[in-house]
């Protein structure tokens, strides 16, 4: 199914190391979120989404409700959500979702780091059609046949249920997020390793050497922007 999902988890991972960073991140995103319709997840899936997916980075409770109060209240900042692609090493693809309150900047910024560590920044479409939009979840004690049978007779078409080291990974259609984790927390299952939206790509290349210093150089720049919210890429990690 494309790219892994432990290359995916592994990345999550180390992510959660730099605790401060991720939470300071998903503060801006809830609030952009709750702005953007009603500040109660019950009436918007937007807010709701990005909550589910904040309590798997172990976003506390008081960051989560302070990013909310904010958007309830005189808080006026607008953000906008941009996507930038760009191209790595030796056929490396790389997609850049941002959230921020200054396009020029975001955009200067995320340009320099292609630029300066040997990519560079491509058009909009220049890569996203190589890669596919997935709901993911993964969860543990759970049999994914079961789980598969299941959500089918729930009416859930899902793209792919499989066991990857001691989970199970259920690969589904984006618009389908919601549904999917509503069947899978009515069937009991309340802790997920993942909920995430992910840019899977259709096929990966494997980088080495000076290439590979590069392209991961560049990814970690990319990921360190205050306005960048996730990173995607065609690498074989």
């Amino acid at each position: 199914m494309g790219r892994k999902w432990a290359n995916i988890v592994a990345k999550k991972t180390a992510k959660d190391g730099a605790n401060s960073r991720i939470y300071a991140k998903f503060g801006i995103e809830i609030y952009a979120a709750a702005k953007s319709g009603e500040p109660d997840p019950h009436a918007n899936q937007k807010l709701r989404f990005v909550i589910e997916r904040a309590k798997t980075y172990n976003v506390p409770k008081h960051i989560i409700d302070r990013a909310i109060d904010k958007a309830k209240g005189a808080g006026d900042e607008q953000y906008q959500e941009l996507r930038y692609e760009g191209f790595g090493p030796n056929g490396s693809m790389v997609i850049v979702d941002a959230l921020t309150n200054n396009v020029n900047r975001t955009a200067s910024d995320v340009r320099a780091a292609f630029g300066k560590n040997g990519g560079n920044m491509g058009v909009s479409g220049a890569v996203a059609y190589m890669f596919d939009n997935t709901a993911l979840f993964s969860f543990a004690g759970e049999d994914a046949d079961d789980i598969l049978e299941y959500l089918m007779e729930q009416d859930l078409d899902v793209r792919d249920v499989v066991e990857e080291d001691g989970q199970v990974v259920v690969y589904g259609e984006p618009s389908d997020f919601n549904a999917l984790q509503d069947a899978l927390k009515a069937k009991g299952i309340t802790e997920f390793t993942m909920a995430e939206m992910q840019m899977i790509p259709q096929n990966e290349v494997t980088l080495t050497g000076d290439d590979l210093e590069k392209f991961e150089k560049m990814i970690d720049v990319l990921e360190d922007l205050e306005d960048v919210q996730q990173v995607f890429h065609n690498v074989e990690e």
